[in-house]
């Protein structure tokens, strides 16, 4: 039991706490509260089960024979432990989730440089009260007219009248 009990892993609960929305401490606390109860009865019991005294059931039983076939069917019975099916699973997801952050931390570090070339560029350009309409155009191509486009700007043609 001690060599399983190592193989399980800790939960460190106050990083843990940390990502929990306010909305889910209820159920959060309920949760270890939960898993504290089952981890202190799991820590409660022994290493290995109470020896059976078949010596003492051999005189208290008055059938002969029938302690004898118990224990040698006692000996015998081997109880399976469940297999762990979904480690791999949970391991896959924890990687495509590292992935997934490595990727969004690199799109984010080159989203955070264009901004910070734009922010440069904002910080460098002439006051707007000081701006020509020249250099509003060459600081800003998308607010340029055009005269294609709408050739009598800002006034309406007289057809629209």
């Amino acid at each position: 039991m001690a060599g399983r009990r190592a193989a399980l892993k800790a939960i460190d609960w106050l990083a843990f706490a940390e990502r929990v929305p306010p909305n889910q401490r209820g159920m959060f606390n309920a949760l270890k509260t939960r898993t504290d109860a089952i981890s202190a009865k799991l820590a409660s019991l022994p290493e290995t089960p109470a020896a059976i005294d078949w010596s003492y059931y051999r005189s208290a039983v008055a059938k002969a024979g029938m302690v004898d076939e118990f224990e040698k069917k006692f000996k015998a019975l081997q109880i399976p432990e469940p297999v762990d099916t979904q480690t791999s699973n949970i391991n896959a997801q924890e990687a495509e989730a590292n992935k997934s952050a490595v990727a969004y931390i690199e799109a984010s570090k080159a989203r955070v440089a264009t901004y910070e070339q734009e922010l440069e560029k904002f910080k460098n350009m002439i006051p707007f009260d000081q701006m020509t309409i020249d250099d509003l155009n060459e600081a800003f191509p998308e607010t340029k007219l055009d005269k294609v486009k709408y050739p009598y700007w800002p006034h309406k043609p007289i057809a629209n009248l």
